[in-house]
């Protein structure tokens, strides 16, 4: 009798995990060109689930950098990060920090010759802010866009989840998830692990119509309130 086992998974933040099409090229481009930035930050931009978290965390382990998350950004986080003398900083979802401590950390970064990287759904100039300073330095930086994966992209990730958990799909699997989907990295992870869960319980090969129940699932789902505010 051969057992399964459905064993968590980690998102990877590698290189090799971040895959690059006309929707994200540029703004991979300006992580490899760091620290040779305009003023020394940059902003990225797009909508949930196209990457943005996985370039950040890129760029902070290129750089020596850390992560910290826009609601996380206290006023006690921003005198540690000062305290340590950490100047290499990006703020993920840096649209929902607290002005006076996101200002606070920009200009000590600045100030000691390191770099920050923010990172929301909207360019920093479309941002609702309310201290001029801040808004100021917001508007100075350069802005990258990120879309949404294309077709191309979005197959060759689900081919990678399907790949890393030694799965073998058709070409028809991949098809469908496409036109029927959410168009999101976030969603593709997502219905990857709940097709091998599903595959799993039922020892059965994933199929078209095991995709098809997975979607009206998802669906249904979407149509409850929920929040999405820590996917980028």
């Amino acid at each position: 009798m051969q057992l399964t086992f459905d064993l968590p998974r980690r998102m990877g933040f590698s290189r090799a995990d971040f895959l690059v099409s006309d929707s994200n090229v540029s703004a991979m481009g300006w992580m490899d060109r760091w620290p040779d930035w305009p003023s020394r930050s940059l902003a990225l931009y797009g909508p949930a689930g196209c990457g943005k978290t996985h370039l950040v965390n890129l760029w902070s382990a290129q750089a020596s950098g850390i992560v910290v998350a826009g609601e996380a950004l206290t006023e006690e986080v921003v005198a540690d990060l000062v305290l340590r003398r950490q100047c290499r900083i990006a703020v993920d979802g840096a649209d929902r920090a607290p002005e006076t401590e996101l200002l606070h950390l920009y200009n000590c970064c600045l100030e000691t010759r390191g770099s920050v990287l923010l990172a929301a759904r909207k360019p920093p100039a479309a941002w609702d802010i309310t201290l001029p300073d801040l808004n100021s330095r917001l508007r100075a930086i350069l802005a990258v866009e990120m879309g949404r994966p294309d077709d191309p992209l979005l197959a060759a990730v689900l081919v990678k989840h399907f790949g890393d958990r030694q799965l073998h799909v058709t070409p028809e699997v991949i098809s469908y998830l496409l036109t029927h989907m959410e168009r999101s990295f976030a969603a593709a992870a997502d219905m990857v692990g709940r097709l091998d869960a599903l595959s799993l319980r039922n020892q059965r090969a994933i199929t078209v119509p095991m995709a098809r129940r997975l979607v009206s699932e998802n669906r249904l789902h979407s149509s409850s309130p929920s929040s999405d505010a820590g996917v980028t």
